[in-house]
């Protein structure tokens, strides 16, 4: 960035130079030229104040002047005298522009290449009292001719002003840059403000995605402990009970007992295995992949309908109200969605509570509600029940088989489908979770 800025500006300023250099040529040739017409002109009156132009002493008229041109052209365009070439062999001037200018205005100016001496020549000509024509003419230098003994003090002066450019170009540089490179090196300092009011914007988004990353990287570190330590558990009993059969320390009813401990630490295993499968799943997948046009009544009611035998083990009654309700999303991830909401209402209430399951539609959205009278969520706790592996009661968790993942799933599952996510609770009383399509 720094090189790239640094030419950037050392470009701009030779093209600066350059184009400078190309105007000011321009504007002097014109008051160069300017110069010369004028200088003409006087040549001209003064020449025609002598009174030597007269017919009848043409033959005596001699003018030496040292790089102008005298031509004296009668009203007809007949070259009647030139310092600088026969006139026997000059053709009709008549046609030429300032002749005709002269004779029409009283005066004319050109600036053209001369079929005579084939040169580009500067004329200037006055009508005389006869009618003819006194015209002088001079040489005409190109722009690169009027700077030619100039060239080397300017390119001298080019020289120097670019190598001024390189060391300018160096320092706005640095100085532009300088703001850029303190901000990042104090990019979690929030008191350190960029010396650009314009950057201002930009460095909070900075900041705030360096914060982001930061919060990620912590999530998945902690995410990582808390999946070894999650699978550490069943794993160290599966393995303890496996060992105490294996020796013969265990015999009888003992064996039975320890055999159903092994499978409900595998199915458990097995759980929390899929659960942490569907999360990574859940963090790659794109918004809007796979969805379509949902009945979230039908979808609800199925899942209602599945989870009903669930239910009667845990004693725990499940009602459904519904109506007829549209929303956009993913069939599976909706379907999991209440799954998992429903699932939790039932393990995490009493014997003999109530589920009530409930889809309606409120200011054109669509409303699922679980809404349950068990065990309710301190408020303390409110804030972070939706982050993975967070448990507010872990005995009864493991004892119901939870994994702690359940919600973190559901959270997932709103954020992707743009929707929101309401909660409700007091403990002994029950909870309440509303999600707004």
């Amino acid at each position: 960035m720094r090189k790239k800025i640094n030419k950037q500006l050392i470009g701009i300023a030779i093209a600066g130079i350059l184009a400078t250099l190309l105007l000011m040529s321009a504007v002097f040739y014109d008051l160069f030229k300017r110069q010369v017409q004028e200088d003409l002109a006087a040549n001209v009156t003064i020449l025609e104040s002598t009174g030597i132009f007269q017919r009848e002493s043409v033959d005596k008229i001699d003018i030496d002047l040292d790089d102008l041109r005298i031509t004296w052209i009668s009203s007809d365009g007949a070259v009647l005298y030139d310092n600088d070439a026969d006139v026997g062999n000059m053709e009709n001037h008549l046609d030429r522009p300032e002749v005709q200018a002269a004779l029409a205005k009283g005066s004319g100016q050109a600036v053209r290449r001369s079929r005579t001496l084939n040169k580009s020549t500067f004329y200037y000509a006055v009508g005389l009292e006869d009618g003819s024509v006194l015209r002088a003419a001079r040489e005409a230098k190109n722009i690169l001719s009027v700077f030619e003994s100039a060239l080397p003090a300017i390119g001298i002066i080019i020289l120097v002003m670019i190598v001024c450019c390189v060391v300018l170009a160096r320092f706005l540089t640095r100085n532009l840059l300088k703001p850029l490179e303190e901000m990042a090196l104090n990019i979690e300092g929030y008191t350190v403000k960029p010396a650009y009011r314009e950057l201002e914007p930009f460095a909070d988004t900075i900041r705030a995605q360096h914060e982001d990353i930061l919060k990620g990287a912590k999530m998945r570190q902690d995410f990582t402990a808390n999946v070894s330590h999650e699978l550490k558990t069943p794993l160290t009993a599966i393995s303890g009970y496996a060992e105490l059969m294996e020796n013969g320390i265990v015999q009888g009813e003992e064996v039975k007992r320890f055999s159903g401990e092994i499978r409900k630490n595998a199915s458990r295993l097995l759980s929390l295995i899929n659960d942490i499968i569907r999360l990574s799943q859940l963090d790659g997948m794109e918004e809007e992949n796979g969805f379509e046009t949902l009945d979230l009544e039908e979808i609800a009611r199925v899942c209602v309908d599945n989870l009903r035998i669930s239910a009667q083990k845990h004693g725990v009654s499940l009602m459904f109200q519904a109506e007829k309700t549209v929303i956009r999303g993913n069939r599976e991830l909706v379907t999991e969605l209440v799954t998992n909401l429903c699932d939790n209402a039932i393990r995490y209430n009493n014997w003999g509570g109530r589920v009530i399951v409930t889809v309606k539609g409120e200011a054109e959205k669509a409303v699922l509600e679980v809404k349950d009278n068990g065990i309710g969520i301190p408020k303390e706790h409110q804030d972070r029940i939706f982050e993975r592996f967070y448990r507010v009661d872990k005995s009864r968790s493991k004892q119901t088989g939870g994994t702690g993942l359940g919600l973190a799933i559901v959270k997932h599952i709103v954020a992707l489908h743009d929707a929101a996510l309401e909660l409700e609770s007091e403990p002994g009383k029950g909870t309440k979770i509303r999600v707004i399509f």
